[in-house]
C-alpha cells in the first residue's frame, strides 16, 4: 500500500490495524458484514480498505489533503476496489456537516487526526456525540499517541475501552 512521507500521513501500523479489528470482531468478523464506514482524516485509507477486505459494504474516505487523496484511489485501484467507496475531499468539520445534512449514517467511524492535532479530536468526536452521522449502536474509535488522552466523554459519546500499543492508543466509544 502506497503512504506519502512525513508525519501528518502516518499509516495505522499493521499491528495496530489487527488488533482495531480484532477487538470489533471479537471472534465474530460476521460483524462488519455489511457494515457502513466512516474513515475520518483517512490518509492513505489503510484502515477503510482493511474494513472493506472484511466484508464492509461501504465506506467514504474523508481527507483534506489532495496528494492523500489521491494515495488514497491508487491504493484503491491497485486492489480492484470500485465499489462501495466514496473520497470526500473536505476538511473534517466541512465533510461531517456535509454527511450529516446527507443524512448519512455509520455503522463504525474511524478518526486518525495528524497527532499534534489535539483539538481535532474535541472538534470531530464532539460534532460526531450531536450529529445524525452516528446510529444508537455505532462505534467511534479514535487512533491517537499514547501520551494524549482524548478524553472519557464527548456528548453523548462515551469511552468503553482504551488500548495502548507501542506509540499509539485506540479508544472505542459509543453514543450513551
Amino acid at each position: 500500500m502506497r503512504a506519502l512521507s512525513g508525519l501528518d500521513t502516518r499509516p495505522t501500523s499493521d499491528r495496530l490495524r489487527e488488533t482495531l479489528f480484532n477487538v470489533l470482531t471479537a471472534g465474530n468478523p460476521e460483524v462488519l458484514e455489511g457494515s457502513v464506514w466512516l474513515d475520518v482524516y483517512a490518509g492513505t485509507g489503510a484502515v477503510g480498505i482493511e474494513a472493506l477486505s472484511r466484508g464492509a459494504h461501504s465506506v467514504a474516505f474523508v481527507e483534506n489533503s489532495r496528494a492523500a487523496a489521491k494515495v488514497i484511489r491508487e491504493n484503491l485501484k491497485s486492489l480492484a476496489i470500485e465499489e462501495g467507496v466514496e473520497i470526500v475531499e473536505h476538511d473534517a468539520e466541512r465533510a461531517l456537516r456535509q454527511l450529516d445534512a446527507q443524512a448519512e449514517s455509520c455503522d463504525y467511524v474511524f478518526v486518525d487526526p495528524p497527532y499534534r492535532l489535539h483539538e481535532a479530536y474535541d472538534e470531530v468526536l464532539g460534532f460526531l456525540s450531536q450529529s445524525r452521522i452516528l446510529k444508537p449502536n455505532s462505534i467511534v474509535i479514535a487512533e491517537h499517541d499514547k501520551r494524549h488522552d482524548p478524553g472519557e466523554s464527548f456528548g453523548a459519546l462515551v469511552r468503553y475501552r482504551k488500548l495502548v500499543q507501542g506509540d499509539s492508543g485506540l479508544s472505542f466509544y459509543r453514543p450513551g
